[in-house]
C-alpha cells in the first residue's frame, strides 16, 4: 500500500453543477456513477435524489471502493444516510453495468454518469506510476490485480508495436523515435521500469513547443495508460450497451478529457437510435472552475436523453 493509501480522497469533480442540471435530478431517482472515484460527483447527487433515491457506484480501482467508500459512508451525516433507501458500491468496470443490474435485481435506472478522466487520488499515488513526476513503478493500470502493467508491455511488443500504439492511443507524432530509444535500451539492459525513466526518455524524444502547456510525455503516458485498461474498447462497449439501461426520459452523461474519447461519445451519440442530443456542442467548464481546477480545463460533458 503507498504512502498515500490512508489518505482521504483529494479529487475535486470537474463541472459539478452543470452535471447535476445535466441528469436532471429529483428525489426518488436511481443514477449511476459509472466512475466513483473519490465519490465527489455521488456526493452532489446523493443529495438530489433524497429522500428515496438509489446510487450506484462503480469503480475498476479497488482503493476507489475498499478504502474511499467506507470513509465517503462515514462521512455522510446519519440523516442523510436514513434517508436513502440504497447505496451500492461495487469494484467493477461501468460497462458491465447490464449484468450488475441484472444482480442488483434493477430494472431501470433513471440517470447515468461516466466522467472519463484520470482522478487526482490515482495521481497523487506514486506506486501507480500516473504521474511521470515520480519513481513509482511504470504500472498505469486501474486494477493492479488484472492484466500487464505498462513496464511489462514495453518489455514484450517489437518496436513497432509500441510506435503504432504510442501513436494511435496518444497522437505522438514522435512515437516511432520514442519506440526505438525504449528498444535500444531493452538491448543496453536498462528496460524502463519507472514513471520518471520512462519521462525522462520521452522528454528527449520529443522537442518541447515554445507556447506548449503540456509535458512531452504526457501523450505517451495517455497511450500507454489506454493500452494496458482497454479504455477506447470499454467506452465502446459502454456507448453501445448503456443506453438500454436507462428508462425513457433518462439522461446519460459523459465527460471525456482527450479527443479519442470525445469522438467516441459525439458519434454514438448521433448513430443511437434510442438518444436524443441534449448537447449540440459540448459544455465546458466555465472560466473561474477552469482557474481553480486545472483539470476541468480539458472537460467535456456531452449529454443525451434515452427516447
Amino acid at each position: 500500500m503507498s504512502d498515500t493509501a490512508s489518505s482521504t480522497s483529494m479529487h475535486v469533480p470537474v463541472l459539478p453543477s452543470e452535471v447535476l442540471d445535466a441528469l436532471d435530478l429529483a428525489p426518488g431517482k436511481t443514477i449511476v456513477d459509472g466512475t466513483f472515484g473519490g465519490g465527489g460527483h455521488s456526493r452532489l447527487i446523493l443529495q438530489k435524489i433524497a429522500p428515496g433515491g438509489t446510487l450506484i457506484g462503480l469503480d475498476r480501482d479497488p482503493r476507489a471502493i475498499q478504502e474511499y467508500g467506507p470513509q465517503w459512508h462515514a462521512s455522510m451525516p446519519a440523516t442523510d444516510g436514513e434517508a436513502f433507501s440504497r447505496i451500492e458500491l461495487i469494484n467493477d468496470s461501468y460497462h458491465r453495468l447490464p449484468q450488475l443490474m441484472q444482480e442488483l435485481e434493477i430494472d431501470a435506472v433513471d440517470g447515468i454518469l461516466l466522467d472519463l478522466g484520470l482522478s487526482s487520488d490515482q495521481l497523487n499515488d506514486p506506486s501507480r506510476g500516473f504521474s511521470y513526476q515520480t519513481s513509482g513503478d511504470l504500472d498505469l493500470r486501474f486494477d493492479p490485480t488484472c492484466g500487464e502493467s505498462a513496464s511489462e508491455l514495453l518489455l514484450r511488443l517489437p518496436e513497432k508495436d509500441i510506435a503504432d500504439l504510442i501513436y494511435q492511443f496518444g497522437e505522438e507524432r514522435c512515437s516511432r523515435r520514442i519506440a526505438r530509444r525504449i528498444v535500444e535500451r531493452r538491448k543496453e539492459r536498462r528496460a524502463v521500469r519507472t514513471a520518471d525513466e520512462l519521462a525522462s526518455l520521452v522528454r528527449g524524444c520529443v522537442p518541447r513547443s515554445k507556447n506548449h502547456r503540456i509535458d512531452p510525455a504526457t501523450r505517451t503516458f495517455q497511450a500507454l495508460r489506454i493500452a494496458v485498461n482497454q479504455e477506447l474498447r470499454i467506452v465502446k462497449q459502454a456507448l453501445e450497451d448503456l443506453p438500454g439501461c436507462l428508462r425513457p426520459g433518462g439522461r446519460f452523461a459523459v465527460i471525456s478529457f482527450h479527443s479519442l474519447e470525445d469522438r467516441l461519445v459525439k458519434h454514438a451519440f448521433r448513430e443511437a437510435d434510442d438518444l436524443e442530443i441534449l448537447t449540440r456542442k459540448p459544455i465546458l467548464a466555465s472560466d473561474r472552475e477552469n482557474a481553480e481546477n486545472a483539470r476541468a480545463r480539458s472537460a467535456k460533458l456531452r449529454v443525451a436523453v434515452k427516447k
